[in-house]
């Protein structure tokens, strides 16, 4: 794999982009990677179609969407450009996102969440492009919260 693009927001509360960065030089150390921070996630799909367009071979994209109506429709309008950038171009465009009523109004479980979902989404972007995520099917893995775990 040569390179992976990464985009992350100046909205969100946690440097995801960062945790994404570190994660994948570990994971793949010898893939380009290549960072785009946008002011907030309607920017994404043009960060990610920027990476696209510079040669990357797969999209991280990390979003942040705030507790308001409006940040959910901005959030919806969003996964759909997404979706849309991905079935267009045939890059993969893995989107991650933290809700900020997720950790409940606890910010050190809000961080946890963001920094667990993008560490294993990263993982999961890798497996997506080896071929290796078949033989997790069915385990109930979880992203921002611990494994459920396979009902046996």
């Amino acid at each position: 794999m040569g390179c992976i693009g990464v985009v992350d927001t100046t909205f969100a509360r946690v440097d995801m982009g960062g945790v994404a960065i570190e994660e994948l030089r570990s994971l793949m150390p010898n893939a380009v990677v290549k960072r785009v921070t946008v002011p907030g996630i309607k920017n994404t799909v043009w960060g990610a179609l920027r990476l696209v367009k510079d040669g990357c071979d797969a999209v991280i994209v990390l979003g942040w969407v705030g507790p308001t109506p409006v940040d959910k429709y901005s959030y919806l309008a969003t996964s759909v450009g997404l979706m849309q950038l991905q079935i267009a171009t045939g890059v993969l465009v893995l989107d991650v996102t933290v809700h900020e009523e997720e950790g409940g109004g606890d910010e050190k479980k809000l961080k946890e969440i963001a920094v667990d979902r993008t560490r294993k989404h990263v993982w999961n972007l890798v497996q997506m492009l080896t071929g290796g995520l078949e033989r997790y099917a069915g385990k109930g893995l979880r992203q921002g919260y611990p494994h459920a775990g396979e009902i046996t």
